[in-house]
């Protein structure tokens, strides 16, 4: 789809910290807190609550969330928020019931925990011990509160999302009454409420987030998932916990890339990026034909890696670490041939995310992305929370032995992948973006513009971009191509062998990127992608706790 308001990059600059989102809304809202003394993840909740409330076709607090933290001078952090599949979840159940797959949509889709909330907690008690938070959640939470108690205006994004996947949304239980207009797929400008989610933010905020997974909010999730035919029960809940996992990296001559590790497909983002750095010397010198088509190429035997060995790190025959392993790499890049495309259509599912991020005045820096998968998760909205829950589930395969093969109390692959980036000279950047498989592709395409070929952080993100396979609103396998290139690059790729398909010039097909960059001067920079509804908003009055 097409954002028809796309010209350049939103950005801004500042020294009071900055915060970039998919949503404007959302960015004020960490802009807020960050003006009034909150630190960076503080900011980040705010934003978080506000996407799940004014971008709820994208995330909610019904999905999954990922966290890389950063203060100076400490490691890197990162915040595993995801949930496991039901323990009473069985494969053979659906296949004797005639899925070749699991749905996508209703109760059958809704079969692993909503790790979310979790992930906000346990920031948030890294804010309080370790960043100096003091920031009460009440306040953290009011702004989301008051668009879902007062109303929120509906983006053409979900007006989009709505109408093109009705007839799959429409029938849902509980969807209709919070996301439909009239019973029709609501227009770009419409209002609407959502006051039971209301209700469930102010519960939260009263008693604590803990109370989604083992008090009374949580009786009323499993109540309502029961009554909607998902295995998911009361027990499910009560023993999930977001995790602490070491963070993925990859060591380049003058920076540290970091990404989230198993079950995420970070590693395929430092693959790409790793088998880059390792591409003949003078090949791709600047950003030209060889740059694209090594990318795109890259991201073919990344990609053949993730989906070989990628899943719940417990079930994993070797550590995703291992895969960045430099030989490795090195072999990898040595397998492409710069001249030919390989063939390819082994790409995974759609999906739909917010990458948002944020860094303080004091240098601390958050990049974290949450999600419900598809449009609008299962569809599944939970009258007594207003909860739309995940179809995350659908990620797992039906079929015995696949390295995703469905299991009680398993951790699904996921797409989601945040990333950050310490450079030697002192600079720090958070970046990231929506988009299914195209998450590790944006990300290597945009940090390569940004870290190898200066250019300007706005820049790096509006230019022109591609996307190999299947991605959010989009199930093809094809390398698409906004059509802003030049032609005489397209032509060049079509030469190389590359099956081709031309976007609108500012498509969502290929993600909403955004990044922040701290310079050592103190100076932050932040830009948001046009492709989406966001900002890059400074807060020049905060002192960042």
């Amino acid at each position: 789809m097409k954002n028809k308001n796309a010209s350049i990059s939103l950005y801004s600059e500042g020294r009071g910290g900055l915060a970039v989102a998919p949503h404007a809304q959302a960015a004020e809202s960490a802009a807020a807190v960050l003006a009034e003394g909150g630190n960076a993840i503080e900011a980040c909740v705010a934003m978080a609550a506000t996407l799940s409330a004014v971008y709820p076709h994208m995330t909610g607090l019904g999905g999954d969330s990922f966290w890389l933290l950063h203060q100076p001078g400490q490691p890197v952090q990162s915040i595993l928020a995801c949930g496991r599949s039901s323990a009473s979840v069985n494969r053979q159940q659906y296949v004797d019931a005639g899925f070749r797959n699991i749905p996508y949509r209703g109760g059958h889709a809704a079969i692993t925990v909503a790790g979310t909330v979790s992930g906000w907690d346990m920031a948030l008690g890294i804010s309080a011990s370790d960043w100096n938070g003091r920031m009460p959640l009440k306040r953290l939470l009011s702004d989301a509160l008051g668009y879902c108690r007062d109303g929120y205006t509906v983006t053409a994004s979900q007006a989009h999302a709505t109408a093109s996947r009705f007839e799959q949304l429409a029938t849902q239980p509980g969807f209709a009454s919070v996301y439909l207009s009239d019973g029709q797929a609501p227009e770009a400008g419409d209002t609407l409420t959502q006051p039971a989610l209301a209700d469930t933010l102010e519960h939260l905020a009263r008693v604590g987030l803990d109370d989604f997974y083992r008090g009374d909010l949580a009786d009323a999730i499993a109540a309502d998932l029961g009554r909607m035919d998902s295995p998911l029960n009361r027990g499910d809940l009560a023993a999930h916990s977001a995790t602490f996992a070491e963070p993925l990296r990859l060591r380049r001559s003058d920076v540290e890339i970091f990404t989230t590790a198993a079950p995420t497909q970070g590693a395929a983002t430092l693959m790409i990026l790793g088998q880059f750095a390792h591409r003949p010397t003078g090949v791709a010198s600047t950003e030209d034909v060889d740059m694209v088509h090594w990318l795109v190429e890259a991201t073919k035997q990344a990609f053949a890696v993730r989906n070989r060995e990628v899943r719940d790190p417990h079930l994993m025959s070797v550590h995703a670490q291992a895969l960045l392993d430099d030989d490795r790499l090195d072999a990898m890049a040595a397998g492409i041939d710069g001249q030919h495309a390989a063939s390819w259509g082994a790409a995974s599912g759609p999906a739909d995310t917010t990458w948002f991020g944020a860094i303080d005045a004091k240098g601390r820096a958050v990049s974290c992305i949450q999600s419900i998968y598809h449009e609008f998760g299962s569809g599944l909205v939970l009258p007594l929370t207003g909860l739309c829950w995940q179809n995350r589930g659908a990620s797992f395969s039906l079929q015995a032995g696949h390295p995703l093969e469905l299991q009680p109390n398993t951790l699904p692959f996921h797409t989601l992948c945040p990333s950050l980036a310490l450079f030697d000279d002192g600079r720090r950047m958070v970046f990231g973006t929506m988009g299914g498989d195209g998450q590790p592709q944006t990300q290597a395409i945009l940090f390569t513009r940004y870290a190898d070929y200066g250019q300007a952080l706005a820049q790096a993100i509006s230019a022109p971009r591609w996307v190999l396979g299947r991605t959010w609103g989009d199930h093809s396998d094809n390398l698409k191509l906004e059509s802003r290139f030049d032609p005489a690059l397209i032509e060049a790729l079509r030469q190389r062998g590359h099956d081709l398909v031309l976007l609108d010039d500012y498509d969502e097909t290929v993600g909403h990127a955004g990044a922040i960059v701290r310079h050592p001067d103190g100076r932050i920079e932040g830009a948001s992608d046009p492709r989406s509804d966001g900002a890059a908003m400074a807060a020049d009055s905060g002192d960042g706790a």
